[in-house]
């Protein structure tokens, strides 16, 4: 609940921020109002840390650049077309925007730039109430035309204006509002909530790369599962990403397996807290938590009903990697994202044979092989998966983890088990075969591999030997 004296004294202390006050004394001088506006005002209300100062102002671009030049180190005007000038003060980066009253023409997400008069049309347009609020300095004044604080205190998200203009002005504020849900815990007030649900559709007119971008700010937040669950309910997700609301499966009165679904939003948050007490102080792993909500994607494509009430959805590994890889291609994620994430859900279920029966050591460095730099990552994502409810199978899965670990830690210190290679190259195999660069080197490579992953480190006059009985047994 928003203490509002708390929350007053919280701003004060924001325009004693000595960014703002350079800032503020600056425009004051030069005879023009500036005002922090948007989430450093939010955020300052209701206790959360402050950060990425924006400002909003009565000055047009020219007469901005002219005040921040002789206070900051250094200025960019990209933005200059659109109001925005940005300069670095006191080792800060801000932007400093001309008050402006856009239009758009509901095709495309570019507005038509139009600068305003007042401050107060400047908040109207913008995404919510509660981001639209702003903090005049240096008079410490909020401005609230459209009932901000109050959606603070009751933890809501409305639009300043109609939803229905306001989402068909900007779609990607329906991606922003399960956002801001799911980062402050707020709920979507009903009329928004139904129009995202009956304006879904117009989200193609965003980009691929906009869209990634406020999913991985999703996924970035504490409680990414109340996100996608707006996502899901108000339908949103069906037009980017409808492989998580697939994972709805019906259950028929005679075949039973557990809430796919369900099952794909626990695993997330058990990621979270695995990935939060591993690496504390860490920033938050996208990758991982994406891998958490995808590894599943696989069985609604390879589900199969089988006799006597057994549901199997074989192979939904490597059917999910692809379609995993398929869909943040599309997405325009960057390739180490796409390859952790295809990676992590084709391997995930690796684990579990270990459960059955202990691996020998060839079975743990091959393992380790093929998690490569993923493994840490696979550790979580193995661990998370456990979500029955069962407490005697979930403490012996748990057991038979700590077990791998302990022996993967074991063999790092016996060899050198995170860049496992033969211990002859492949110069080594020419001179001591005496044959030509080709394909018979890279026969010859491969299987003094598979004898190190099988019997560990026998040394260079062994695998000399090794090599050679098994080129005479070639030949």
């Amino acid at each position: 609940m928003l203490n509002m004296a708390d929350g007053l004294v919280r701003l004060g202390a924001l325009a004693e921020n000595p960014v703002v006050r350079t800032l503020a004394g600056a425009f004051e001088a030069a005879g023009f109002d500036l005002a922090v506006v948007g989430g450093p005002v939010r955020d300052a209300l209701i206790g959360r840390p402050t950060h990425d100062l924006d400002f909003t102002t009565n000055a047009m671009p020219d007469d901005i650049l002219r005040i921040v030049k002789p206070i900051s180190t250094a200025q960019w005007d990209i933005g200059r077309a659109f109001g925005t000038i940005g300069a670095r003060v006191q080792g800060e980066q801000v932007e400093v925007t001309t008050y402006r009253a856009d239009s758009y023409d509901g095709v495309t997400r570019k507005p038509t730039v139009e600068f305003g008069d007042t401050i107060e049309a400047d908040l109207h347009r913008r995404d919510f109430t509660v981001n639209a609020v702003a903090l005049l300095v240096p008079a410490v004044k909020l401005v609230d035309p459209t009932g901000g604080v109050e959606d603070l205190i009751a933890g809501v998200l409305r639009t300043p204006a109609s939803p229905h203009v306001s989402f068909g002005d900007d779609p990607l504020r329906m991606l922003r509002a399960a956002r801001f849900s799911a980062q402050l815990g707020f709920r979507i007030d009903d009329d928004t909530f139904d129009a995202i649900t009956q304006l879904r559709a117009t989200l193609e007119i965003v980009s691929p790369e906009r869209i990634q971008s406020e999913l991985v700010r999703l996924m970035q937040t504490d409680d990414p599962v109340r996100g996608i669950r707006v996502l899901v309910e108000t339908g949103l997700i069906e037009e980017f990403l409808p492989e998580v609301s697939a994972l709805r499966l019906e259950v028929d009165e005679h075949h039973h397996h557990k809430d796919v679904y369900e099952h794909s939003l626990t695993v997330l948050n058990q990621a979270i807290s695995l990935e939060q007490s591993r690496n504390p102080g860490a920033e938050p792993d996208v990758a991982l938590r994406i891998a958490a909500l995808l590894h599943d994607i696989g069985k609604p494509r390879t589900r199969k009903l089988e006799d006597g009430g057994v549901v199997t959805f074989h192979h939904h590994d490597v059917v999910g990697a692809r379609m995993a890889r398929k869909r943040l291609q599309a997405l325009r994620f960057d390739t180490d994202t796409t390859e952790a994430v295809s990676k992590l859900i084709e391997l995930h279920l690796r684990f579990f044979g270990y459960a059955e029966g202990a691996w020998t050591d060839a079975a743990v460095r091959r393992y380790v092989r093929d998690a490569g730099d993923q493994l840490e990552r696979l550790h979580i994502l193995t661990r998370a998966d456990v979500t029955t409810r069962n407490k005697r199978k979930a403490g012996r899965l748990a057991s038979a983890y700590d077990d791998i670990e302990s022996r993967i830690a074991a063999l790092r210190e016996q060899e050198e088990l995170d860049s496992i290679r033969p211990e002859l190259d492949g110069n080594q195999i020419q001179n001591i075969l005496g044959i030509a660069p080709g394909r018979e080197v890279g026969e010859a490579y491969r299987f003094l591999l598979e004898l190190r992953l099988d019997e560990g480190v026998i040394g260079t006059d062994a695998a000399e030997q090794r090599l050679r009985e098994w080129w005479a047994a070639r030949a």
